[in-house]
Parts: C-alpha cells; sequence; structure tokens
C-alpha cells in the first residue's frame, strides 16, 4: 500500500473518470500519459467501468485504481479487472477490511472525525476527503487535520484549477482528484487534445507550488 500511495503522492493530481464506453479508455490514456499524468481511477458508475480497466490493466506505465466502489464484491471484482487500489465514497468496513486482508491499497471516503476513527482504527494513514468542497472544502479540511494530523488526504469533490492550490498548500493532503479535466462532455465527444491540455495545464500550476 505504501508503495501506491507514494506514486499518488508524487503524481499530486488523480483524474476521477466515468467512461460510457470501454473503448474510449485507450485514447484516455493515452491522453494523460502524454499530459505528464500517468494514472488514472476510473469510477464503478457506468456499466462500462470493468471492461475499461481490463482495456487498460497492461499498460505498466499506468498507475489504475477503480473508484465508487460500494462493496467488497466490487472490490474484488475490480481488482481481478486490473485495478491496483480502490477508492470508495465512503468508509465500509466489510470493503475496508477486504482489500486489507488482500493487501490492496484502499482510501475509503470520510466526511466526520467519526468517519477518521473508523479509519484510524482499521490502520489506514491516507483516506479522500468527499465531497471536499460540499462539506466546507479547505475550511473544512483544516479542522480535520488539527486533531488527526496523522492521517494523510486526497480531498475530491468540487475541486477545479481555481481552488487546487488552496488544497495542496495543506501539509497533509498528498493529492487532489477532480474530474474537471476529463468531464463526460470531452470524453463523449471524444475530445482528447482538451483533456491532454487540461491535464497539463493543472500540472503547470502544481509546479510552481511549494
Amino acid at each position: 500500500m505504501t508503495d501506491i500511495t507514494e506514486q499518488i503522492r508524487t503524481h499530486r493530481l488523480l483524474p476521477v473518470i466515468a467512461l460510457e464506453e470501454a473503448a474510449l479508455a485507450v485514447p484516455l490514456a493515452d491522453a494523460l500519459i502524454q499530459a505528464g499524468l500517468p494514472c488514472a481511477e476510473i469510477t464503478l458508475r457506468t456499466p462500462s467501468a470493468l471492461d475499461a480497466i481490463r482495456a487498460l490493466k497492461d499498460r505498466s506505465e499506468l498507475l489504475l485504481g477503480a473508484g465508487t466502489v460500494h462493496s467488497a464484491e466490487q472490490a474484488k471484482d475490480a481488482v481481478a479487472a486490473g485495478a491496483q487500489f480502490i477508492i470508495s465514497p465512503g468508509f465500509n468496513l466489510r470493503t475496508v477490511t477486504w482489500c486489507l486482508e488482500n493487501r490492496v491499497p484502499i482510501y475509503p471516503g470520510i466526511s466526520s472525525p467519526t468517519d477518521l476513527e473508523s479509519a484510524m482504527e482499521a490502520g489506514l494513514e491516507t483516506v479522500k476527503f468527499f465531497p471536499a468542497e460540499s462539506l466546507g472544502g479547505v475550511a473544512m479540511l483544516k479542522a480535520l487535520v488539527a486533531p488527526y494530523h496523522e492521517m494523510n488526504f486526497i480531498p475530491t469533490g468540487g475541486i477545479t484549477t481555481l481552488n487546487l492550490a488552496d488544497y495542496m498548500a495543506i501539509p497533509n493532503v498528498i493529492a487532489c482528484g477532480g474530474s474537471w479535466m476529463v468531464s463526460k462532455d470531452l470524453l463523449n465527444d471524444g475530445n482528447f487534445e482538451m483533456i491532454r491540455q487540461r491535464t497539463t495545464e493543472a500540472l503547470e500550476l502544481l509546479k510552481n507550488l511549494p
């Protein structure tokens, strides 16, 4: 789990992707890699998600995860398809337990101190803060970090280039998740050049941060 976490920390940005067609997976991965961001979270929000993960599982240069995982069964299916890590919108103990028992990195969503206590009890060191902006954004995350300074966070939800720097300025934030670079409109239109451009712009912004 440490190796995957460090890779996410290195990338600092995690594209959150909902693919309506598995055929879009390869050109999307190409666009992200060309932009300099070889990682992706394919969410299980569409019927094509597992097929998309399968289409990318042999891309050794790509850090590939599955998101919107609601159960241990979904986690098992995603890993069998080729996912290297699991992200869930909330804290589901059964899902977390399956992942830990099978040495699969998992970053469950948290939204409160109670969730964080559960994550700590399970032995986790990194969690997803979701939905970040709806929960109070940077101010709320800073309030959580104060008593839980040993926990690392991947805030996701409502993050764009306009507030990315504010989140990354929090020492406990190892990366931010976002879909603005890989929006459904761009994917459905096959506009991979704009996806590459938006990703490049986001990475340029990160380069100028401490």
